[in-house]
């Protein structure tokens, strides 16, 4: 991908966006006001805009984008914002028509729809055009870091100062997630051959599959707006016993039913599989936890995934130091490596 380009492309739709925008410009020593939709793109928001910006999610932990329903006062939210950043790509669902309104006057920017070229997506067969879920690759999500950098950069009334800060921590996170990207490569290689499925209650991880060469069953679709279906549940509870797959995962925005229901479909046919660790696929986890950041959420998700399916989990790069040491000051991360924060 040519980030270059992409962020230079960026930063010229930013600029019809912000023509006639001066009235919602703030004072020189004022943040930005950003809504963002979902966590995974609020955090890297927080992190790369710094003092520069204010960031309101607008769905919180345990939030489905596939199902949420905004209220009159996340309309008023979104109307108060100075620059508004979302997934796209179908993820925040009937809300993206709200979004597209509002665009004709908000600076209004779609992370994953301008970090991803279209020949990098992965398709749908669920009523969506791609999978929205970019952020489950790192390295996919390390560009979406700049996306994000140049939209805070450039957004209307930020200073020369509060620009360069931003594009400067925006490269610094963006080789963060690089490092992290390998590092789950090298941690999910560990994992014996037979056992490389990941089984979910729906189909949110096909980008982690992608990017780091594990096969990956959902019970549902991408989207969670339908029910499982009987001949869903038989057809993973079949492949599950043939495979000998010892763990499968929930999520934390998910009801763990159909996977129960896998589970019991597993001991009618006489094998044996055990739930394991709550993943975090379309939310961030409490705002308190580790995992309420995407880099906790990143490597909380590597860790139990290799663990529950046999694999080891190696030491964090010394790029995640500054990571480690803001939730971990007593250097002791063993625990969340070797099981997941739950």
């Amino acid at each position: 991908m040519n980030s270059t380009s992409t962020i230079k492309s960026l930063a010229a739709t930013l600029a019809l966006c912000l023509a006639g925008q001066a009235a919602l410009a703030q004072p020189a020593d004022s943040p930005l006001k950003v809504v963002a939709t979902v966590g995974m793109i609020g955090d890297v928001a927080r992190e790369v805009g710094g003092a520069c910006v204010d960031v309101e999610v607008l769905m919180g932990p345990g939030s489905d984008p596939h199902l949420f329903r905004a209220s009159a006062g996340d309309i008023d939210k979104l109307r108060r914002a100075q620059l508004i950043l979302y997934g796209g790509l179908g993820l925040e669902g009937q809300l993206g028509e709200v979004l597209a309104r509002l665009g004709r006057t908000i600076p209004t920017v779609a992370i994953s729809e301008q970090a991803v070229p279209e020949a990098q997506r992965l398709s749908s067969t669920t009523g969506y055009a791609y999978d929205p879920h970019v952020w489950l690759d790192a390295g996919q999500w390390a560009e979406a870091a700049l996306v994000i950098g140049s939209a805070l950069a450039h957004g209307p009334g930020v200073g020369a100062d509060c620009t360069a800060a931003t594009l400067e921590r925006a490269a610094a996170y963006r080789a963060l997630l690089v490092d992290l990207d390998a590092w789950a490569l090298a941690a999910l290689a560990t994992i014996p051959d037979q056992q490389r499925v990941l089984v979910t209650a729906h189909d949110a991880f096909e980008y982690f599959g992608r990017a780091y060469g594990i096969e990956v069953v959902g019970v549902q679709g991408i989207s969670t707006e339908t029910e499982a279906a009987v001949a869903d549940i038989r057809r993973v509870a079949d492949l599950v016993v043939d495979r000998a797959v010892p763990a499968v995962f929930i999520e934390s925005t998910i009801n763990p039913r159909t996977l129960q229901a896998v589970i019991d479909g597993v001991g009618q046919r006489g094998g044996s599989v055990r739930l394991g660790a709550q993943l975090y696929a379309d939310s961030l986890g409490a705002h308190d936890q580790p995992v309420g950041t995407y880099v906790g959420m990143l490597v909380h998700d590597v860790a139990a995934i290799t663990v529950e399916l046999g694999g080891t989990v190696p030491g964090l790069p010394a790029s995640a130091s500054e990571w480690l040491a803001a939730w971990y000051p007593d250097g002791d991360v063993t625990l969340f490596l070797a099981q997941g924060e739950e």
